[in-house]
């Protein structure tokens, strides 16, 4: 900036005012700094602002995979709500894997990060020592309960789980099998299945992997071995109803006429299947909005960050029909 301001003539806090935009400069002298600027090819220096300010403006998140698009959805939302307050985000995957979710978070924190975002409630051992030792705002997202550790914003998983349930019971829906991804390290899904223990037999639950094909793999299994076969799947998450769509027609069975499906997510996608898919929608851009403003008040104003759930709602499309 000195150079900058050696070159045009005019006081270094001129330049920074020119660059900042923040304050009132004279024509003629933002032209002599932006002449100034681009003859010397300079870029203000974000490393030496953080410097200046004590502040970074960076916030991490850390989300198990961008390969599904309701982390994206999230993070879209996060992002368009962080960066109204001049805030930027950088993002780093985990895999399911606490372990690698906390070598992430420390890495995020040492680059600057000045809140994180996680996903779920459940956290490797060390990782409150960790906030505790860098004192920043932590919100937990994708699962909401009012006595969790952490702020958490997000919606009930139990919930949204008994809502498919009710609405297929409901349609006279009795002989049910459950199809879900993974538990291990994806507290969501294991609260849906816990959600809806007791009110299905043991037998009626069965888990597979977090892909379409292997979902198509498990359906197709299901729907062949079960005897008396189900008239109806809840699926507990859409990747895994979109598998047991595909699987359903491959074994020439009609959806709804012959089984009805329903899933948890409403994927976008799932608007677009055949048949469109019956789901429980999750409100993930609220989810991404509220996080952002819950941060941002933090950050600017010192506000404690609260729990808040974000409701669910079914959004009934051609999958299921009366038994």
């Amino acid at each position: 900036m000195r150079d900058v301001a050696r070159l045009a003539g005019v006081s270094v806090a001129t330049v920074s005012r020119v660059l900042s935009g923040k304050a009132i400069v004279s024509k003629s002298a933002k032209i002599k700094v932006e002449t100034a600027v681009a003859a010397l090819n300079f870029v203000p220096s974000a490393a030496a602002r953080a410097i200046n300010s004590g502040r970074s403006h960076i916030v991490g998140a850390l989300v198990p995979t961008l390969s599904h698009e309701i982390f994206a959805r999230f993070l879209d939302e996060l992002e368009r709500g962080l960066s109204r307050a001049g805030l930027s985000v950088v993002v780093a995957t985990t895999g399911y894997d606490k372990e690698k979710e906390l070598h992430r978070a420390t890495d995020l924190l040492n680059l600057g990060a000045e809140a994180l975002v996680v996903s779920g409630l459940e956290r490797a051992a060390g990782f409150d020592a960790l906030i505790d030792r860098h004192q920043v705002p932590v919100v937990a997202t994708s699962r909401f309960r009012q006595d969790a550790d952490l702020p958490a914003i997000g919606y009930d998983n139990q919930g949204a789980a008994r809502l498919a349930l009710d609405y297929l019971r409901e349609a006279g829906h009795r002989n049910i099998a459950v199809l879900s991804g993974p538990t291990v390290d994806n507290d969501r899904t294991g609260e849906r299945v816990l959600g809806l223990h007791g009110l299905l037999p043991p037998r009626a639950f069965f888990q597979t992997g977090r892909s379409i094909p292997e979902a198509i793999a498990l359906a197709a299994s299901v729907v062949s071995a079960l005897e008396p076969t189900p008239t109806a799947l809840l699926c507990l998450s859409d990747v895994v109803a979109q598998g047991a769509l595909i699987a359903c027609k491959n074994a020439g069975m009609d959806v709804p006429t012959d089984i009805s499906v329903i899933g948890i997510d409403d994927l976008p996608s799932s608007a677009y299947t055949d048949p469109p898919l019956t789901s429980v929608h999750l409100p993930v851009g609220r989810m991404g909005d509220a996080t952002a403003a819950a941060i941002v008040a933090a950050l600017e104003t010192g506000a404690p960050i609260h729990s808040e759930e974000i409701a669910s709602y079914l959004q009934v499309r051609a999958s299921v029909t009366r038994a």
